[in-house]
């Protein structure tokens, strides 16, 4: 189930919206202003953003662009009234993978949405790079300098799911969510497994009492 980040201060757009793309098997998280998206974005990690732009405290478009300044690269997308050219222009300028003005169909914003998700995880040939590591989707296997290095199934999890998120912070509750599929799935677990990942040299940080991060420098 993808996970998106919603941020509307319309009321009553956003639970409909809620109920249309959770009928779409989404899961959806809403905040209704800039400064609670910022915030919500430290401590889950998100498969797609859709941001209106006028909201209370930090505006859709210098939210997007403070997040892409900070490494986030999640597909994103800004559904706003705003229809002028300047303000199209500035929001591809900050980062944003498309922009539907409103009023908008919902079918067309399911599709644009479907079609961000397809373009981020369909790319079978391409290699997932941080520093001298690379993780292949299609193999499932990680590379140091194109030398296979060998993992137990556990680890390859946590590695896909550390490339897949770079430079964003994965809570310890949510890795252990995705990780527990019949193996151990202890918080203790999930510290021995991240420091064999250490030991080989991926530069994975500790955010104390949040979770982990995998950074790409």
């Amino acid at each position: 189930m993808a996970s998106l980040l919603l941020v509307e201060d319309d009321n009553t757009l956003a639970e409909t919206l809620i109920e249309l793309l959770e009928y779409e098997n989404f899961h959806i998280s809403w905040v209704n202003d800039g400064q609670k998206a910022l915030d919500i974005t430290y401590v889950e990690n998100f498969d797609l953003m859709l941001f209106d732009v006028n909201v209370a405290f930090i505006n859709g478009f210098e939210l997007l662009q403070s997040l892409r300044d900070a490494g986030d690269t999640t597909p994103t997308i800004f559904i706003t009234s705003l229809s002028d050219i300047a303000s199209l222009s500035r929001g591809f300028e900050v980062g944003a993978d498309d922009y539907l003005k409103k009023p908008f169909d919902f079918d067309e914003l399911h599709v644009r949405i479907k079609a961000l998700l397809k373009k981020r995880y369909s790319s079978e040939n391409n290699l997932l790079h941080v520093n001298d590591f690379s993780y292949s989707l299609s193999k499932n296997e990680l590379y140091k300098d194109g030398v296979f290095i060998a993992l137990s199934p556990y680890e390859l999890r946590l590695s896909e799911l550390f490339f897949k998120n770079k430079n964003q912070t994965l809570t310890k509750e949510n890795l252990i969510f995705e990780l527990s599929q019949g193996e151990e799935s202890s918080e203790g677990a999930l510290r021995v497994h991240i420091n064999k990942l250490r030991k080989i040299g991926l530069p994975i940080q500790t955010l104390r009492g949040i979770g982990y991060r995998l950074e790409s420098s």
